[in-house]
């Protein structure tokens, strides 16, 4: 798999994070891409990023907590947290406005980016997510385990109990379970390596968040260009909720796909030419 070239920048006060880019055409509309819960920037957009930067800039960020991004302080993680750290990412990278393109978790640090820093984020595509993740009780797709404790109410003991292991410790286990079941399930070595530099203690707090997230209250605020990619066989975001938010967004429009929550992996050709008409309908630049 060849992946765009990947460098470590520093946001000022809030640590150092991971992006990979691609410049696109010459004076291209940005686009901020945000992964889901227990991926990272390659192995949610792995498939996105060539199309993407023939119409934009492509940058892809590890969220905080995720893969080589920020590690969240003894405080825990906080979705607005990662929403700072698109713009901090924003003014770094001396992006005057930029699309936020948020999947899965990301939808709800992409709604939150928008709301914290309303000047600066010029349009949303959000994919197979929604306004809110309260009350879900179906597995998840990344980290079976998360789903049980938000199920069982042990998250947040969870979560206490793995910040106490070392850090050192934690990445040993993560490296060693990843690189068993990736091997079982014969996961591409490049894929398997990007899983390992998650931190579980991290993974669980960033569900813990989810699990609490809502924006219904004040989503209908957001005016400004939006697209909804509805995963219309998602076993996880119920369809109907994809389809609730792009109705409650002022300015959305939506696209469906007929692919369930890790469509953009399993399927890229069904997912990726719908991404890339959503991006260019956000931006104005057809579709």
């Amino acid at each position: 798999m060849e992946l765009p070239p990947g460098r470590r920048v520093r946001l000022p006060g809030r640590g150092t994070t991971y992006v990979r880019e691609l410049a696109g055409p010459p004076g291209a509309p940005a686009l901020v891409l945000l992964h889901g819960l227990g991926a990272t920037a390659a192995l949610n957009w792995f498939a996105c990023f060539e199309p993407l930067s023939e119409h934009f800039r492509v940058i892809a960020i590890d969220q905080r907590g995720h893969g080589r991004g920020v590690r969240p302080s003894l405080t825990g993680f906080r979705l607005e947290d990662a929403a700072d750290d698109v713009a901090s990412l924003a003014d770094t990278l001396e992006l005057a406005t930029f699309v936020c393109v948020g999947y899965s978790m990301g939808g709800p640090v992409s709604q939150l980016a928008w709301r914290r820093h309303p000047d600066r984020v010029a349009g949303l595509v959000l994919c197979a997510t929604a306004t809110s993740f309260r009350g879900f009780r179906r597995p998840d797709f990344a980290q079976a385990v998360l789903a049980r404790a938000v199920m069982t109410g042990g998250l947040a003991t969870a979560a206490v109990a793995m910040r106490m292991v070392p850090t050192a410790v934690r990445r040993q286990m993560v490296r060693s379970g990843v690189r068993r079941r990736g091997n079982e399930r014969g996961m591409p070595p490049w894929a398997v390596d990007e899983l390992a530099h998650n931190d579980p203690a991290c993974l669980l707090e960033a569900a813990r968040a989810l699990a609490q997230f809502s924006s219904t209250r004040w989503i209908a605020e957001a005016r400004v260009p939006a697209c909804v990619v509805v995963t219309s066989r998602d076993n996880l975001v119920p369809p109907s909720r994809q389809r609730a938010m792009a109705a409650a967004l002022p300015m959305a429009t939506s696209i469906e796909v007929a692919g369930d929550h890790v469509v953009c992996g399993t399927n890229p050709g069904l997912f990726v030419p719908a991404l890339v008409q959503a991006c260019r309908r956000v931006t104005s630049t057809g579709g």
